[in-house]
């Protein structure tokens, strides 16, 4: 199992405990202060002996507690606080989810009576992992840094570098990349000669994080040499996760082909139980076929990325949009059930990623929010329920329906024909960076000098790109100017063939549509940034602005673009 932010949260835990069993213990008693005695059979036996039973994978589950209560009975009975400590780990490590909160705070309680910089600081680090498998992340980076602050007092090199890992990923989790960057770049240098696993695994997370920061270059070069560093150390494992990261770096490249390609010849090497690597291929290869314009086949991998929800409860805020675009689908193809089904289904997964990566919530993009998705829930469920109960008209409904469906069809692709015809014409528009036309002005009944003032001002101010100022109004331009809200508005009127709100309004929008066209940073943003870099005050003003200005949306402009872009490359243009 790789170490990554991409497996499922249980088999890292397993992982990181395992590896700091070297150093420390782990566990506490299933009973609490209600221990039995140890029975007869052990009391004799050393810590060592007791402890190859717990950690044993033939062990029968109660039996293992059985061993795991003997071991702290022993341990309070020696008052040897070293061995307690790590008999509060073994349930930690080796007991049911429940018992990784339960014994977490004796574990701690009984490290710091060793007053041993080592045992306390693996004590606070395997709290920090108990945290991060019951998804409470910043509670996770707590405990982290604390075990940090003991364990880099320590000589213990190898732990310093693991507490630097651990930190690492919950940096990569919360999207503080560049911090995450220098930890790990920190932790491949002295992994190298110590720990093939460890060097590996953190070669595979400086390459997660160097994509998430947008940095694709580096992504792509820590992949090739993961991929040659791999085979050089006999870990053939590994070269499918690289070559998995890699798939998707491409994806995120808007290389959709080479996408498709690299993820489909890796990901039967990658184990059945690591769900977590294997659904996030997936959902990449059905949003390269999405992005492709071949959404039936799409739609396919989108099923198996709700399938892994269903059967693993497994989801990240970047898989969420495989709904939002399955959502779309059926709701295009007029299937109501399924339309209905996938909203349901994202409000829940919402409710779940809020819960689990509420911290996340103003970076991950949504185009459908809690509030649209109810409303369109409560639409269909109503439109559900009058069909059930109309059943004596039920052939004349389905006629109805089957009617109407065709009718949106046709409406729709008459819409986008539309829509693709005005967004011609917007990139025909941005490509001539048409002047307004000058008129005459001797029905403005103002004083000609004052005019040719104004309409200097005007140029240097639409140069200047001053229009992004939200805080701007016709009367404080007015003052700017050093006129009056009577003049500039009969000016704007005369000379620009507009009001002053559409005019402002006007020049955000062809400046950020300028922008979406020439960086393609921004077609990654949502309405909500896009209306911040374009001055609006609110993503519905900025939604309608550009509507009215160009007759398409921000989000039909962003994908028409891309799509352009695709066919231009797939054609070798």
């Amino acid at each position: 199992m790789v170490l990554n932010i991409y497996t499922k949260n249980y088999p890292m835990i397993i992982r990181c405990l395992t590896v700091l069993t070297l150093f420390y213990a782990h566990s506490a008693s299933p009973q609490g202060k209600n221990l039995n005695p140890s029975p007869d059979s052990l009391k004799g036996k050393d810590f060592d002996y007791i402890f190859s039973h717990i950690e044993d994978p033939d062990t029968p589950e109660a039996k293992r507690y059985y061993y795991m209560k003997a071991f702290v009975i022993k341990a309070k009975a020696e008052k040897n606080y070293r061995e307690l400590s790590e008999g509060y780990k073994n349930y930690v490590h080796f007991g049911s989810e429940k018992d990784w909160m339960k014994y977490a705070d004796s574990m701690v309680s009984a490290a710091k009576y060793t007053r041993d910089n080592s045992i306390i600081g693996g004590a606070y680090l395997s709290k920090g992992i108990a945290h991060y498998g019951h998804k409470e992340l910043a509670k996770a980076l707590d405990y982290y840094l604390i075990a940090d602050s003991y364990i880099s007092k320590t000589q213990d090199q190898y732990l310093i570098y693991k507490a630097k890992y651990n930190i690492a990923q919950i940096k990569h989790l919360l999207g503080y990349y560049d911090e995450a960057i220098v930890l790990l770049k920190d932790c491949i240098l002295f992994l190298k000669n110590e720990d093939k696993h460890g060097y590996l695994d953190a070669m595979h997370s400086l390459g997660l994080c160097y994509n998430k920061a947008g940095d694709f270059g580096d992504a792509s070069a820590i992949n090739k040499q993961g991929i040659l560093e791999s085979a050089k150390l006999r870990q053939p494992e590994m070269i499918a996760y690289f070559t998995l990261a890699e798939g998707i770096n491409q994806c995120d490249m808007q290389n959709y082909g080479a996408a498709i390609k690299t993820i489909a010849s890796v990901l039967h090497k990658i184990p059945d139980h690591d769900f977590g690597n294997r659904t996030v291929g997936l959902f990449h290869i059905g949003k390269s076929y999405w992005m492709l314009g071949r959404e039936d086949e799409a739609i396919q991998y989108f099923q198996k990325v709700d399938k892994a929800y269903s059967n693993n409860n497994y989801i990240r805020p970047d898989l969420r949009e495989a709904y939002e675009l399955m959502i779309t689908y059926y709701k295009e193809r007029g299937n109501v059930e399924a339309h209905l089904h996938y909203i349901e289904v994202l409000l829940e997964v919402d409710k779940r990623l809020y819960k689990t990566f509420w911290y996340l919530q103003g970076k991950i993009a949504k185009e459908y929010d809690t509030k649209e998705l109810q409303r369109e829930k409560s639409k269909i469920e109503h439109m559900l329920a009058r069909r059930k109960e109309n059943e004596t008209i039920f052939a004349v409904t389905i006629v109805f329906l089957v009617i109407l469906t065709a009718t949106l069809i046709v409406r729709h692709i008459k819409a986008r024909k539309n829509f693709r015809r005005k967004y011609d014409l917007l990139l025909q528009k941005l490509e001539a960076s048409q002047k307004p036309k000058s008129r005459d002005d001797e029905n403005l009944d103002i004083n000609e000098d004052a005019v040719l003032s104004i309409l200097g001002q005007l140029r240097k101010f639409e140069e200047s790109k001053k229009f992004l100022d939200k805080n701007l109004n016709q009367t404080k331009l007015a003052v700017q100017f050093d006129t009056n809200t009577t003049y500039l508005s009969k000016i704007i009127v005369h000379h620009r063939g507009k009001k002053f709100p559409e005019y402002i309004n006007d020049l955000r929008i062809d400046y950020i549509a300028q922008r979406i066209r020439d960086e393609k940073i921004l077609r990654k943003y949502n309405n909500k940034a896009l209306a911040e870099e374009a001055g609006f005050t609110s993503t519905p003003r900025f939604v309608n602005a550009f509507f009215a200005k160009t007759g398409i949306t921000p989000t039909f402009f962003i994908e028409q673009l891309i799509r352009d872009e695709t066919i231009a490359i797939s054609n070798g243009t």
